[in-house]
């Protein structure tokens, strides 16, 4: 087995864990930099019982949350039910070297790091949490809901409080070229390759999303997802859609395992252009309703007319707007949940704070 730094040595297993609630490209770039620190990447989950009684109610099942995380390209394993404190014993278990985990904090109910015991033991690393998104900030741009919060430099992006945590606050997600680099996978079909075509919103990525290119990648080797802007998903979802802007949903389509390539500001209607440039042999769309385009044109016309489109049925009936209606119907708890979730990091924030304030001082 060659190590990552080409020397030869045993295979590395890297363990990673945590609730993977609404897995967001913020998730996935964490697992991404872990994978690249070793050969192996597996994942533990923990339940919904854990989830609720340290950090509130979860907005995704476990049985959700599990299949999730399997459809991460950079994920090999996953271990349902993880326990929510990290032991070494668990490590060992599934014969991982050592663990990795964002440079947030998570607590137990009681204010305890759940890392302690792997930190203590030094078999603990650190990546870099991507700034601009987290689950409470994704939650709170729900329980907002305005009509231009994915607007650029709109001051309420998902502040649902008063957002004072250096982990959680809210901070603009700011997007490079290389971050979709890191996310692509850089391969061009090979000349036998039955490619396959979807366009969508890809708003708030879940399970239905998931299902669906699963069902859709079935149907070929290779497959594209175009994605609309912001101001065309707006057009025909309304208002307050998309949730997440294009460049983050770009991040969290790229992370799907079954996803090859993705076109950033798709045209709502699939023209013949398109279909010639990317040698598109099939378009599918899943069972939701298809909205015409302006001047009350069908937006699959074109492939339908080439014999070259159909319609699929993942079994998933989940969309975006049962997400929100989750967030919505449970408003309250989930308000508590981040002002509880925050007040605490604070508190733990302040108090490393005047630890380092100390040494210095000594």
């Amino acid at each position: 087995m060659e190590h990552v730094n080409g020397s030869s040595q045993k295979e590395i297993r890297v363990w990673c864990d945590g609730c993977y609630d609404m897995v967001h490209f913020g998730h996935a770039n964490s697992l991404r930099q872990a994978k690249a620190l070793g050969h192996k990447l597996i994942v533990g989950i923990h339940n919904d019982a854990d989830i609720s009684k340290n950090k509130g109610p979860p907005v995704f099942t476990q049985e959700e949350r599990y299949k999730m995380v399997r459809g991460i390209k950079w994920v090999d394993e996953v271990v349902e039910d993880a326990p929510y404190v990290t032991t070494l014993e668990t490590l060992d278990k599934y014969d991982c070297d050592f663990c990795v985990h964002g440079d947030d904090i998570t607590l137990t109910a009681e204010g305890v790091d759940t890392y302690h015991l792997v930190k203590k033991a030094d078999r603990y690393k650190e990546v870099s949490r991507t700034a601009g998104v987290s689950t409470t900030d994704l939650v709170g741009r729900m329980l907002l809901m305005t009509r231009n919060h994915f607007k650029q430099g709109s001051s309420k992006l998902g502040q649902d409080h008063s957002a004072r945590s250096p982990w959680t606050g809210c901070s603009q997600f700011l997007p490079t070229t290389q971050k979709i680099i890191q996310f692509s996978d850089g391969k061009p079909p090979k000349p036998t390759d039955k490619i396959v075509y979807v366009a969508g919103a890809f708003d708030l990525f879940h399970v239905g999303h998931l299902d669906f290119l699963e069902k859709a990648k079935s149907n070929g080797d290779y497959l594209i997802v175009g994605l609309h802007t912001d101001p065309v998903v707006n057009q025909y979802k309304g208002g307050n859609y998309p949730i997440m802007n294009l460049h983050e949903r770009v991040l969290s389509v790229l992370a799907c395992k079954y996803v090859n390539e993705v076109v950033i500001g798709a045209p709502y209607s699939v023209t013949k252009d398109l279909m010639e440039h990317f040698n598109v042999d099939l378009v599918c769309h899943g069972q939701t309703p298809i909205a015409t385009d302006v001047g009350n044109i069908d937006p699959y016309a074109v492939p339908k007319q080439m014999g070259k489109f159909i319609l699929i049925d993942s079994g998933n009936t989940i969309t975006t707007e049962d997400i929100v209606e989750r967030i919505i119907r449970h408003r309250l708890e989930f308000e508590d949940r981040n002002t509880k979730k925050e007040k605490k990091e604070i508190e733990v924030f302040e108090a490393m704070q005047r630890v380092k304030l100390a040494e210095k001082s000594g």
